[in-house]
């Protein structure tokens, strides 16, 4: 009988992922106020989200190769909980910052009470500014303020297209840690969603959304993982190519 020890590799056994986290719970978030760019700390609860992501992502096993962050306190510190738990603190030392993948500026409601908006404004109006995909919030002294159109076609949108999706390509695995809103955008730019469908996927804080690629950059799999186990993300279909990315590259 034959002892020989088979070493040749199942290529479709092996999978690269991308990660996509929104900050925990931010001091804002529990006050029920407009963030946007405004840069509160996070709360207790939001410190407690982003170990508890680390703490999934480390039973997971994925080695990040790339790690993609916002500016703003409350998304770097939830990469930085969250991946030194994982046991990633190496990662961090090359985490890119960019603006590109802030929250969506929301204009003269920054700093607001959400509640007490809808009450001077309306429940229809600030539905419209919060979930419309391009009617901006009315802009501030400065003249800012974005819809969420803006925000995928003016800045996460060409970031992920040209920063983020070159890297799964190469099969790498990637993280981004950022906003509910940037996080949004970046499903649009994945083809994930479209105008019409992407306020029907809630984004919870510090719950991190998984997608699972194989050797031929086919998006296998999709996932939230959460304490209580994996929660399906729902394709278009399965598999499921990236635009920009081509099978077997």
């Amino acid at each position: 009988m034959s002892t020989e020890v088979q070493t040749e590799i199942d290529l479709s056994e092996q999978f690269h992922y991308a990660v996509f986290l929104r900050h925990g719970e931010s001091v804002m978030n529990k006050q029920n106020r407009f963030t946007g760019w405004m840069n509160p700390d996070l709360t207790e609860q939001g410190v407690e989200e982003a170990v508890l992501a680390g703490k999934l992502l480390k039973k997971l096993d994925i080695q990040f190769d790339e790690v993609h962050s916002s500016v703003l306190t409350r998304a770097n510190l939830t990469a930085l909980l969250a991946l030194t738990e994982a046991g990633q603190e190496e990662v961090l030392k090359t985490m890119a910052r960019t603006k590109a993948l802030n929250e969506r500026h929301y204009g003269a409601l920054q700093g607001l009470n959400k509640a007490e908006t809808a009450e001077k404004h309306g429940d229809e109006q600030v539905a419209i500014w919060r979930r419309s995909y391009d009617i901006a919030p009315p802009a501030d002294d400065e003249g800012m303020t974005e819809s969420l159109k803006d925000v995928v076609e003016k800045r996460t949108g060409p970031y992920i297209k040209d920063s983020v999706i070159p890297q799964i390509r190469q099969g790498k695995n990637v993280a981004v840690i950022a906003h509910g809103n940037s996080n949004r955008a970046a499903l649009i730019a994945l083809g994930l969603r479209d105008d019409n469908t992407i306020f029907q996927t809630e984004l919870e804080t510090g719950v991190p959304l998984v997608f699972k690629f194989n050797q031929a950059n086919e998006l296998v799999d999709a996932f939230f993982l959460k304490e209580e186990g994996p929660e399906p993300f729902e394709l278009p279909h399965k598999p499921f190519i990236i635009p920009g990315m081509h099978a077997g590259q």
